[in-house]
């Protein structure tokens, strides 16, 4: 398990990281949102034990993460624009991570290797920026390790690539128990793969919640009313948004899916039905009760 406590860094007289609370469960996807300049990359280089906190801990297992190379060895943190050695291939990319990682897998880089079609004797710097990000992915999975930190890891793969990355990420989940911790601004990147998510905004968390949890407090009608009425005539439904299209009418509404059902049959309609949130809509609400406006903190 990772832990953020009043986790806080500067750079100057910019707060990057405004003492930050996060715990992340092993197991699961940690999905990490924000617009560029959150406070993401950072997050990620103190939880890789490449920036010092000035205030506040990161710890993994209960031990620091600076400067500590036996815990270092836990994860691998892929960042936005990964570093590979001048001039090298694949390959030796592959023979330097196998010193840094003892359980590198061999026959598993040049299975993956192979399956996206990448030459292990290219020289790396031929290469175009998703074949960078997809060699980088290889050699993440490959390391074996309990975590793997994801900084804008999906930016500059194709849609296919994207969905691949996400089956070998749920595959390794199932198989070793890897925990993915992933950062982007892009919330439809995320859709379908988180469980947990932290939305960050200039440095502090507005929150971290399980998906889960929150969809089954908020929910989405779509309903046509009979002539003469109107969304004004639905006093018991707690509503966050609605907008209405010809006879339509699309809401968003808080409450349980029994509650919500309960109140919807009294009243009478022509049809009604409730259909599934996406992440983005999920997060509208959230952040409205914030005072926050979501479409202008994540892309």
């Amino acid at each position: 398990m990772i832990e953020a406590h009043q986790l806080t860094k500067r750079f100057d007289d910019i707060t990057a990281v405004d003492h930050i609370d996060a715990v992340i469960k092993d197991g699961s996807v940690f999905g990490l949102i924000g617009t560029n300049g959150a406070g993401k990359s950072t997050f990620l280089r103190m939880a890789a034990g490449v920036l010092r906190p000035d205030e506040g801990t990161i710890l993994m297992d209960g031990q620091m993460i600076y400067e500590n190379p036996a815990i270092k060895q836990q994860f691998f943190y892929i960042s936005d624009d990964q570093y590979y050695l001048s001039n090298a291939t694949p390959e030796d990319m592959k023979d330097f991570y196998r010193i840094l990682y003892p359980a590198f897998d061999t026959d598993r880089f040049h299975h993956l290797l192979s399956g996206f079609g990448l030459d292990k004797d290219r020289k790396i710097n031929t290469f175009s920026k998703g074949m960078k990000k997809q060699l980088s992915v290889i050699l993440g999975l490959s390391a074996k390790t309990r975590y793997l930190f994801c900084d804008e890891t999906f930016d500059g793969l194709d849609p296919v690539m994207r969905q691949t990355v996400k089956s070998l990420f749920a595959e390794d989940m199932t198989d070793r128990g890897l925990t993915p911790i992933i950062a982007s601004h892009n919330l439809r990147e995320l859709e379908d793969i988180c469980d947990h998510v932290g939305l960050l905004h200039k440095g502090g968390i507005l929150f971290s919640r399980d998906l889960e949890d929150m969809k089954l407090n908020i929910h989405k009608i779509q309903c046509v009313l009979y002539p003469g009425m109107s969304i004004s005539n639905l006093k018991d439904l707690d509503i966050v948004l609605s907008e209405q299209t010809g006879s339509i009418i699309t809401m968003t509404v808080r409450g349980s899916e029994e509650e919500i059902l309960e109140k919807m049959k009294r009243y009478e309609t022509i049809f009604f039905e409730l259909v599934p949130l996406s992440l983005e809509e999920i997060f509208i609400s959230e952040t409205e009760v914030k005072g926050y406006d979501i479409k202008k903190l994540v892309l």
